[in-house]
């Protein structure tokens, strides 16, 4: 990487106009929506989303097999989607495994969160549950996401993975210390699929018959149990067997070892979030469990594999915004542009008909509309319908009962920023003291040392001190395995953000 920065360059978009605020999207008040009047956020994630062809931005490798959800309690006070409806019910799902930061060819062992994508074929249209295995995310705005993954990529000089560009962001981004937490811990290196949760992170909506909201969050448990690598383990694995995961899953089908996972909802009354003690649309949070306990509710099973691992899997996409009546989108910021992104995405890697390549296709709820032509229409292409709305010629028509129930926003359109950067302490924190063993504790501070010790020694004091935030004990042992200072990293810890960054420049 370069020497920091000498002197100071206006940022721009992409034809020169200013940028005043490049860390906060446009919203509806502190907590959103975000709203569409955000160029820079649309012109940010449009060009981001167009940076590779045609291998995906994020996520460009992955697994992925057939099988089936089935309810196993009652939720319809909460949800009238009908694919929830009644106990003992079953739908197709299709669902996709991935790595986050590497290319195609990079190994499954790799330090990375999982992509734990489920596409559920209802009678009502495809509804796509895209989440992790984590039940956080770095960031909160997704403003920031195109910086953040250009860091998690290759040096654009040296094209090489660069820890300077890694840790230099997450160090000037407090809110990324919990999911840094996990990342660097045995979670990090997931033994194999099979054997890891997956999480919706974003908070949703469910909403019932009468209208009534709930805010909920995804848990998929994995009935195999949690199995992890640790940092040597993960290492010996890339140079034995670099498809490890992919091998493990589709051999695990095909002898008939169907893996399993039980969906767990935590569910909240809409009007509690006003004032729960975090921010219940912040993705670098979680819900505490003994103030939302989880509740089973069904169980997710893949029983087979793929024919073609090109058109099932490589072509397959899966974007949060495709929803189903009962479940809506939350205020999260990050959901918020998820919903624009993902879909932009896919336009552009798959094309605008992308719908109708048949592992994206809606099995049970035909397509009704007016979209016309374009690259790959496969299909009659509506055949000789109407292409326009409203019609007197028996065109699908609206149905007033399938639309979301409205939730209250209020505040001035602007670039917000987060009100509370104290609460991005508070969780890692607990995690370290009060969930992980000493042995974890042990791994996870190795597994930084290893990979911040790469970087520069002011990157490693800024990274340092957000550790020694989250916990004393966490930044004196970070610390001294990279023989820093510790009174150093304690007084920079006291400081400000904004000082601490200055002083570390």
């Amino acid at each position: 990487m370069a020497t920091a920065k000498k002197g100071k360059k206006r940022l721009t978009r992409a034809f020169g106009m200013p940028v005043g605020d490049d860390q906060n999207s446009e919203t509806a008040g502190p907590r959103g929506p975000v709203l569409i009047q955000d160029v820079h956020l649309l012109e940010k994630l449009g060009h981001f989303d167009r940076e590779r062809i045609p291998e995906r931005v994020v996520h460009a490798k992955g697994a992925g097999a057939y099988g089936y959800f089935e309810v196993t309690a009652d939720v319809t006070k909460y949800t009238k989607a009908r694919f929830l409806s009644k106990v003992g019910k079953r739908t197709d799902v299709f669902v996709r495994f991935s790595t986050v930061g590497g290319e195609k060819g990079s190994a499954d062992s790799e330090r990375d969160p999982r992509g734990f994508a489920v596409k559920f074929y209802t009678e009502e249209g495809n509804y796509d549950l895209v989440g992790n295995n984590t039940p956080v995310f770095f960031i909160r705005d997704p403003l920031k996401f195109p910086d953040f993954i250009h860091t998690q990529k290759r040096n654009p000089a040296t094209n090489l993975k660069d820890p300077d560009m890694f840790w230099d962001f997450l160090s000037l981004t407090p809110e990324s210390i919990h999911q840094v937490t996990i990342l660097f811990s045995d979670r990090g290196t997931p033994a194999t699929y099979r054997h890891m949760n997956g999480y919706s992170s974003h908070t949703y909506k469910w909403y019932n018959a009468k209208g009534e909201q709930f805010w909920v969050q995804y848990h998929l448990k994995t009935d195999q149990g949690i199995k992890n690598l640790t940092k040597e383990e993960a290492d010996a694995m890339r140079g034995r067997d670099p498809d490890h995961a992919t091998r493990d899953l589709h051999d695990a089908i095909a002898r008939g070892d169907y893996p399993s996972w039980t969906l767990e909802m935590q569910i909240m009354k809409a009007e509690e979030a006003e004032d729960y003690r975090f921010d219940v649309f912040d993705i670098t949070k979680v819900w505490p469990h003994k103030d939302y306990p989880p509740i089973k509710i069904g169980k997710l099973v893949l029983n087979r594999n793929p024919v073609n691992y090109f058109a099932e899997v490589e072509q397959a996409a899966f974007s949060p915004s495709n929803f189903v009546p009962g479940i809506g989108p939350s205020p999260d910021k990050m959901l918020q542009g998820r919903l624009f992104s993902y879909h932009d995405t896919h336009v552009h890697r798959l094309g605008p008909n992308y719908h109708l390549i048949p592992v994206n296709a809606p099995k049970y709820a035909p397509e009704t509309s007016y979209q016309r032509d374009g690259f790959m229409r496969v299909d009659d292409g509506g055949g000789s319908g109407p292409n326009y709305w409203p019609n007197s010629f028996d065109g699908g028509e609206p149905d007033a009962s399938n639309k979301d129930p409205p939730f209250d926003i209020a505040g001035k359109a602007g670039r917000h920023p987060y009100s509370h950067p104290n609460d991005d302490f508070v969780q890692p924190g607990n995690l370290y003291r009060d969930v992980m063993s000493e042995n974890d504790r042990s791994n996870l501070v190795g597994n930084i040392v290893s990979h911040l010790g790469g970087a520069h020694k002011r990157i490693q004091l800024r990274q340092t001190a957000l550790f020694f935030k989250a916990d004393p004990d966490y930044g004196r042992r970070v610390a001294k395995g990279l023989g820093l200072d510790v009174k150093e990293v304690e007084k920079l810890a006291r400081m400000s953000q904004e000082d601490r960054a200055k002083a570390t420049a």
